[in-house]
């Protein structure tokens, strides 16, 4: 049953969940819009990121802008499919609790 889609234990945290949801959304976000966005700490989002680069689903680019250094972060190919399957399999979570609540007649 390897073609069933399976929830990702590296994203079932909200936090990381929310930025890898975020990041789907665009090519490359910097590190302070994906911080703005999500209401997150330079902290909080610096391990998050940690964690889900270690794990293969982000890209993280260090440059400069000018004399300031930036970093910008991107979801890989295999994070997008790894989203991908993880949201399929909430859906089916959720159509198969649905399917279970017996009918009931007003």
């Amino acid at each position: 049953m390897s073609g069933e889609p399976r929830l990702d234990p590296a994203v079932q945290h909200p936090t990381k969940l929310a930025v890898v949801a975020f990041l789907s959304g665009c090519a490359e976000a910097d590190f302070k819009t994906v911080r703005d966005r999500l209401g997150l700490s330079d902290s909080a989002l610096s391990r998050t990121l940690s964690g889900l680069e270690e794990t293969g689903h982000v890209a993280v680019r260090k440059g400069f802008v000018g004399k300031r250094p930036r970093t910008w972060v991107s979801l890989t190919g295999d994070g997008r499919r790894r989203l991908a399957g993880h949201l399929a399999a909430l859906q089916q979570i959720a159509a198969d609790a649905l399917a279970a609540v017996p009918e009931t007649t007003a």
